[in-house]
């Protein structure tokens, strides 16, 4: 005879009544099955399960007082555009990457090495961190790295976050002078730093993504977060508008010397490698709902 059926797991798998028997509960399956192919934890707010966040530091490093700029693929890569342009041209360390079960199966390879798709690089002198991420982000996976990152930001006594973003506008229109550029600051401290370095304030409007996310986290935490948004291109990358963000940035840091000629001499090239990684990316990341485009 088999005997009778266990009874159900009263706790972890170990404590099940058929573990040593050789016999398992349904439940206890279950739970064994979903354990072993889980790659996601609760959400603490109820809400069901969201995509963990691993932060892998390859370097400590000290930022207290410092600020760290956070880029993530935009409208006309503008962001993409403006962090690459910094890394490149002021003296950083890669001392950070961020990685998920969630985001997609990437490497970036410069100068022969392989790199995390997100990563962070930071300068002593002046104390600037710079995020970037060179994919495209699941949607699942914006809260938990906005959160990363702020926590990232206190845990090195960063006294700020400044994300950049693009704003869509008509690619057809004829450009027509300078691309505009817009602040949004989490706290009555960072909208009158906003005032101070004379920078304009959207008033009304809708951001998206993991900028909106670091802008609602900042509020309720009271942390000072910073959105700059340059009016670029959609569809396409608009080094243009990129040369904007980086005039305004400086303008924001005086703490940061930034040369905008090189900038504005390697647009092209800078455009034409940030569209093909985008149309490679595309083969690797499935498309996802389009938030409404209505910022402003």
């Amino acid at each position: 005879m088999s005997g009778p059926p266990p009874r159900k797991c009263p706790g972890p798998i170990k404590r099940c009544p058929g573990w040593n028997a050789g016999r398992l509960s349904r439940k206890c399956l279950r739970a064994a099955i979903a354990n072993l192919l889980s790659t996601r934890v609760p959400s603490p707010r109820g809400g069901g399960p969201v995509a963990t966040v691993e932060v892998r530091e390859f370097k400590e490093v000290n930022m207290k007082g410092g600020t760290v700029v956070a880029a993530f693929p935009s409208v006309g890569l503008v962001s993409t555009i403006t962090a690459t342009y910094l890394i490149s041209t002021l003296k950083v360390d890669q001392v950070t990457a961020l990685d998920s079960a969630d985001f997609p199966s990437l490497s970036m390879v410069y100068a022969k090495k392989p790199k995390f798709p997100a990563r962070v690089y930071a300068s002593l002198d002046p104390k600037l961190a710079i995020f970037i991420c060179e994919m495209p982000l699941p949607m699942a996976t914006h809260r938990p790295v906005a959160l990363a990152l702020l926590r990232w930001a206190k845990d090195h006594g960063c006294r700020q976050v400044v994300p950049l973003e693009g704003l869509p506008v008509d690619p057809d229109l004829p450009a027509t002078g300078e691309t505009s550029v817009w602040g949004v600051g989490s706290t009555d401290g960072a909208r009158a730093e906003l005032d101070k370095r004379g920078i304009p304030q959207l008033e009304t409007g809708m951001i998206a993504g993991v900028t909106g996310v670091l802008l609602n986290e900042g509020r309720w935490l009271k942390a000072d977060v910073i959105a700059l948004l340059a009016e670029a291109r959609f569809g396409m990358p608009d080094a243009r508008a990129a040369v904007s963000l980086v005039r305004t940035l400086d303008q924001l840091l005086p703490e940061i010397q930034i040369e905008l000629g090189p900038l504005q001499d390697q647009a092209k090239s800078l455009e034409d490698h940030l569209r093909r990684l985008k149309d490679q990316a595309k083969s690797i990341v499935p498309p996802e709902p389009v938030p409404s485009e209505m910022y402003r």
